[in-house]
């Protein structure tokens, strides 16, 4: 198919828009490191929070949605609903405590919190880790998922009239060709802007993501294929629509809705605690800690986080999952069911709104690889080159470097999608590789024991296991399928980094004092610190936060599931729900009020 006139117009616009952003901050991200990669330690709540919300609306996000739908309906989305747990952890335990920490990124943190060569190991490992080898996989299947719009919208497409090409040694299709054209865009503009112009670009991307996705939803329930709401529930088996997975085996003739009592209890009970995963770190790292770093001050990274979760899971999926539903009645049998999010935006949008939502598209795709390519850039430069390799040269030096490594990092991502065949299995790979390490991750703010071989232990441990497993050897529980396997990897990292701590040395009493100090963690777990501190007012007791988390887990979910059931026509339902997370913000509201946490736009 080919695109009309006025779809083209807007997909021109949402370029020089994106140009002109970036063109806007050139000379402020040049200043130095703190400005590439912080912004100067000066944004809003709202800038930040909304930052993160664009850089999770990923190209890959609807497409994955439309996986888990077709395969598990609704409820299939606890593979990532079950991270709110963790993410609201990272609103009342962490965000405070990291915008106190005033490191450049949660890597730099580890020297900050442990000693000594364990410390400067851990760092450079987890630099090049995360910021490297997790971060290309995951850059690589979000162009996995542009690659497949490209392909479904745009089938037979050539570009300088080829249908492919070949790149060091590896044949590139025209789609991913294509897509690579944007990659050297976002590069381009995320090496000259930093994370400030990645941030306000992100805004303008999020808005045009959102718009887009809505204006489908409403269009594809509407076709007359369809025939609105009612259609749709009766086109499809009523245990579609359940929002909590039908345990155990799936009713007779259903193809989808089949969670196993073990999957369900390993999103619910094991991941959201154990995993690594950006944007949904237990601790609150990845460029969740970025931006929270990059804050005014404490109350607008509480807020920022407090916002991001709203939005990331109330406001982003319903429109995702109302088109991956109408995608379920009007393609049954497609091979990859990703394909038909897209199959639904080229059958039933006009003239103009398909340009909008392709333009929609391309903004998803390009903030979430600006931010990552950010966000592991400063890995790579502040935890590693700055630290290991160039530790005495001038910020100049490091912006340069930094704008290189940017450029250098988009293309490895790109090579490395040639080799991903799914996103759903490109993402149980990446919290596979991780599973135990969230553990850790929560304790070293809470308890003085965890030392640099804890977190070192953790780190490689579950890497150990996924590596056994690509090699082809057998371990029981390893080997079965993400989640089930999340249980035995979790397990054995467990007991590895719990033996490596008590079998080595404490975190020097020194380190541990200055680190008290900084960043006044509360708890019991720091009693025998405090003790040595009398003059430091650490954070008050950790009771009323995880009263607030608890709020603010029920707020979140009655909100989602509130707004699902007023789109399905459940009112009675959305009223119970929406009732209870009204109730449930007033108690937050309340108690941070009686707190001191008045509101951050008097801040202002």
């Amino acid at each position: 198919m080919n695109l009309a006139p006025i779809d083209w117009l807007s997909v021109v616009i949402y370029l020089v828009v994106t140009i002109g952003i970036s063109l806007y901050y050139v000379k402020r991200a040049g200043k130095n490191t703190t400005e590439f990669f912080l912004s100067g330690r000066n944004m809003k709540w709202y800038v930040i929070g909304t930052s993160m919300v664009a850089t999770t609306f990923a190209a890959d996000t609807p497409l994955l949605v439309t996986e888990v739908v077709a395969a598990d309906g609704i409820a299939g989305n606890w593979i990532w609903w079950n991270m709110l747990f963790g993410a609201m952890l990272t609103v009342f335990f962490f965000a405070r405590l990291w915008r106190r920490s005033g490191v450049l990124t949660d890597v730099e943190f580890v020297e900050l919190r442990y000693d000594g060569k364990p410390a400067a190991w851990l760092r450079g490992i987890k630099a090049v880790y995360f910021g490297l080898l997790l971060n290309v996989i995951i850059m690589a299947w979000v162009t996995l998922a542009m690659e497949t719009i490209i392909n479904v919208l745009f089938p037979g497409i050539t570009l300088f009239g080829r249908e492919s090409f070949d790149l060091f040694g590896l044949t590139i299709g025209a789609p991913l060709a294509i897509v690579g054209l944007f990659i050297i865009f976002v590069a381009l503009y995320s090496l000259a802007s930093g994370l400030i112009g990645v941030a306000i670009t992100d805004m303008f991307q999020f808005a045009i993501a959102m718009t887009g996705t809505i204006i489908l939803a409403v269009y594809a329930v509407n076709t007359p294929e369809i025939g609105g709401i009612a259609g749709l529930k009766a086109a499809l088996p009523p245990e579609t629509f359940n929002f909590v997975p039908t345990i155990g085996q799936a009713a007779e003739g259903v193809a989808v809705l089949s969670l196993s009592v073990a999957a369900f209890t390993a999103y619910i009970g094991v991941q959201w605690w154990s995993s690594w995963y950006p944007g949904a770190e237990p601790g609150g790292g990845g460029y969740v800690a970025q931006r929270m770093m990059s804050a005014k001050d404490e109350k607008h990274a509480l807020f920022a986080a407090l916002w991001f979760t709203i939005a990331h899971y109330c406001l982003r999926p319903w429109p995702w999952i109302m088109v991956a539903l109408v995608s379920l009645v009007l393609y049954p049998d497609l091979a990859d069911s990703r394909e038909g999010f897209v199959l639904v935006m080229r059958d039933v949008l006009p003239a103009g709104l398909l340009g909008l939502l392709f333009a929609a598209f391309i903004a998803a795709f390009t903030s979430t690889f600006a931010a990552h390519l950010n966000w592991g850039t400063s890995y790579l430069i502040n935890d590693f080159w700055r630290r290991f390799i160039k530790p005495d040269q001038t910020e100049k030096h490091y912006v340069l470097i930094s704008r290189i490594v940017t450029f250098v990092l988009a293309i490895i991502a790109f090579l490395v999608t040639t080799q991903l065949d799914s996103i759903k299995q490109a993402w149980g790979l990446v919290i596979t590789a991780s599973a135990g390490l969230g553990t850790v991750l929560i304790l070293r703010w809470y308890w003085w024991r965890v030392n640099a071989w804890s977190e070192l232990a953790a780190t490689l441990a579950p890497i150990f296991l996924v590596i056994l497993v690509l090699l082809g050897v057998a371990v029981p529980g390893i080997t079965e399928p993400f989640p089930i396997n999340l249980f035995t990897v979790v397990a054995i990292t467990s007991v590895v980094w719990l033996i490596a701590t008590f079998i080595t040395k404490p975190t020097d009493p020194v380190k541990l004092d200055k680190f008290y100090q900084r960043v006044r963690p509360g708890g019991p777990g720091w009693k025998a610190v405090a003790e040595r501190n009398p003059t430091v007012q650490p954070d008050s007791g950790l009771l009323p936060l995880a009263l607030d988390w608890i709020a603010g887990v029920v707020m979140v979910y009655m909100v989602l599931f509130g707004v699902g059931h007023l789109l399905l026509a459940s009112y009675g339902y959305a009223i119970l729900c929406l009732s209870i997370a009204a109730g449930a913000g007033y108690y937050i509201y309340w108690d941070l009020n009686k707190r001191g946490f008045d509101t951050v736009l008097e801040q202002d």
